[in-house]
């Protein structure tokens, strides 16, 4: 319901104006004619609790919204039994289901995330997943989960946490939202990427680790022209707050395509942290042009890894054509040069509005692009020298688990972490109309957003997934995330037949690509070879 009043913006207060006036007007009769007076009490009780609401920073929807918010949550409060009878369970609603949300909205709060009276989830539908658990569960001393991201060449490696913060630019994003999820990860210990959109004031305020993401317009790092700047690179880069350099080829979102930010949008904030001018059309190209081949790749890479003083520096990719992701790692053979990371975005992931052709069929899913790109880094002995991330609908621990089962060595979330500062998933974040704060640059919308509130809640929304993922690698009998493979998932893919992960996913033999191409996967066969190092396109 409050979703649809975002179009009733401008009179944002009508509620709480409308309970003033009549309680002025039953004042007023009460006192002439000895009338009114159970409605002044009522109308004046109501003035009270909108500003109540104005005051209180726990609740961005109400600080937006007064009185009228609270209809939500009585609303909220009645849906299950109104859906249990007429509509729908907490399991159908999408993108996140409820029952997803009110779980990162639990562990954001503090809250219990336990639930009652058995699982919702029909365990014998096809598709449903169970991890393996031991008769000797193992004990773990600590939840800060961490890995070493970083290769030989890098001289500044990276204790990253295995599950981090997304990709969301400042300008998708409010200033205040910014704050508050770089706070949060200054807290925690985690890394906050920064999105293509670069490094604002907002990233810098708090000191939080940022992951530096570099797209195809270069903001942050841009000359007049549009074009890559060495030396404004290196004055970002060496900022000892930017821990990795992620150069950015395709995104889960909208992959293949780039984007424009309309000129009337580019505020003098958002101008200065991408290096453009206020007030014009900020355009992303949809390819790079700072490399056009695969090889170009690899040494633009080193050309970072050296102007950023030996920081890890890879690239975030959603797997399109296999020949092109082939001919990359064919060039990293070539030239002996490797990327410290590898970040896979799966295309039903992504924050940001993108035309429905693209969120629903362009671009690989995480489950098979991570596959892809795993079985590939394995297959030609180069798996142990170069580190895999993910992103792509990681909102619970069992989401973790399940990446790391298919070949991640860590997870990013960014739709969990909005979770976490409010979001309700209103869906109007491309409006500039985010009724929580979240999307906007909107100043007096994102005033609802309360920095230190919601930078507690990211750091609560972190810290008790990590307590969860801890207890399911305790209960499987294991120490660390990394030991999960595709071993310990189990998937029902039938009413009377369940398999192994591992034997419904294919896996590479270490070195099978440069040794027995014939016995491996369809995608090998008929690509493996026909992909080059020279360029994108099939040979």
């Amino acid at each position: 319901m409050l979703e649809r009043l975002n179009a009733l913006y401008p009179v944002r207060y009508t509620a709480l104006a409308l309970c003033v006036l009549v309680a002025l007007l039953s004042l007023f009769t009460w006192v002439a004619v000895g009338e009114g007076g159970l409605n002044f009490l009522v109308f004046a009780g109501l003035s009270a609790l909108g500003l109540w609401d104005l005051r209180q920073t726990k609740s961005s929807v109400l600080r937006n919204y007064p009185v009228i918010g609270h209809l939500r949550f009585m609303l909220e409060k009645i849906r299950p039994e109104i859906r249990q009878y007429f509509l729908e369970s907490d399991t159908e609603a999408t993108p996140f289901s409820r029952s997803q949300r009110s779980l990162a909205y639990a562990r954001a709060k503090g809250e219990t995330d336990k639930r009652p009276f058995g699982s919702q989830r029909d365990q014998q539908a096809d598709g449903h997943e169970w991890l393996n658990h031991s008769l000797a569960p193992s004990h773990i001393a600590t939840h800060d989960f961490r890995l070493t991201i970083g290769g030989a060449a890098c001289t500044q490696p990276y204790e990253a946490s295995v599950f981090n913060i997304s990709a969301m630019s400042f300008g998708a994003l409010s200033a205040n939202a910014i704050q508050a999820l770089n706070a949060g990860a200054k807290r925690g210990g985690f890394a906050h990427d920064t999105g293509e959109g670069s490094i604002s004031a907002w990233h810098r305020l708090h000191g939080g680790d940022l992951i530096w993401e570099i797209g195809s317009g270069y903001f942050g790092c841009r000359d007049e022209a549009g074009h890559f700047s060495p030396e404004r690179f290196q004055a970002n880069a060496m900022d000892a707050q930017v821990k990795m350099i992620e150069i950015k080829l395709s995104q889960g979102a909208k992959p293949g395509v780039g984007g424009i930010l309309p000129g009337p949008k580019v505020t003098p904030e958002i101008a200065a942290a991408r290096g453009v001018p206020v007030g014009v059309d900020c355009v992303s190209p949809a390819a790079h042009s700072a490399f056009s081949t695969p090889i170009e790749l690899m040494h633009f890479i080193v050309r970072l890894r050296e102007l950023s003083g030996g920081k890890p520096v890879g690239f975030k990719l959603c797997i399109g054509h296999p020949w092109e992701w082939f001919a990359i790692v064919k060039a990293m053979l070539a030239t002996g040069i490797t990327p410290d990371f590898i970040v896979v975005d799966g295309a039903e992931g992504g924050t940001g509005a993108a035309p429905l052709e693209f969120t629903d069929h362009v671009g690989a899913p995480l489950q098979e692009g991570l596959r892809l790109v795993h079985n590939t880094l394995v297959g030609v002995n180069l798996r142990e020298h170069i580190k895999v991330g993910c992103a792509g609908k990681v909102i619970s621990a069992f989401d973790i688990v399940r990446a790391m089962a298919i070949g991640a060595d860590w997870c990013n979330s960014a739709r969990g972490f909005m979770f976490a500062l409010g979001c309700i998933q209103a869906q109007t974040c491309h409006t500039g109309q985010c009724p929580t704060g979240v999307t906007t640059q909107d100043p007096v919308r994102q005033q609802a957003l309360v920095v230190p509130d919601k930078a507690e809640r990211v750091f609560n929304f972190h810290q008790q997934t990590l307590k969860a993922l801890k207890e399911l690698v305790q209960a499987a009998g294991l120490q660390h995330p990394r030991e999960i493979t595709s071993h310990h998932l189990v998937r029902r893919v039938s009413e009377n037949e369940v398999r192994l992960l591992a034997n419904l996913l294919p896996n590479t033999p270490p070195g099978a690509l440069l040794t027995d191409l014939a016995a491996q996967h369809a995608v090998f066969t008929l690509y493996w070879e026909r992909a080059s190092a020279e360029r994108f396109g099939l040979a």
